[in-house]
């Protein structure tokens, strides 16, 4: 698997900080907030692939674009960005040595946190 860093969607994500449309939540309160497969299938319906695309900071150029296994660490629940989401993310990112994305979460949460 060749994932990497979804520039457009930490971009979203600073923005969404930024608008303060951001959950600012603890750790284990992910497996609360996270979008369920339903919830993903109508935002996919109503939105399309790409703006899915956007609610992840990994992406998978070898998958077909429109699937969800083209795109992982999700940093929100298609609304707002979560806390929880980022700090989970970058922990996951970390133990499967991807840096990059890893580097990208943990300057999200310095956004997130200074704009507290």
């Amino acid at each position: 698997m060749a994932t990497r860093l979804n520039q457009p969607g930490l971009d979203q994500a600073r923005a969404l900080v930024r608008e303060g449309r951001v959950v600012r939540d603890e750790r284990d309160d992910w497996s609360e907030h996270v979008p369920s497969t339903d919830a993903e299938n109508r935002f996919v319906d109503r939105e399309g692939w790409t703006e899915f695309r956007h609610w992840h900071l990994g992406v998978d150029d070898d998958e077909k674009p429109e699937s969800k296994q083209a795109v992982s660490f999700p940093y929100g629940d298609l609304s707002k960005v979560h806390r929880c989401a980022v700090v989970s993310l970058e922990s996951r990112a970390g133990q499967y040595d991807h840096g990059d994305i890893r580097d990208a979460a943990r300057a999200l949460l310095e956004l997130i946190d200074s704009t507290a």
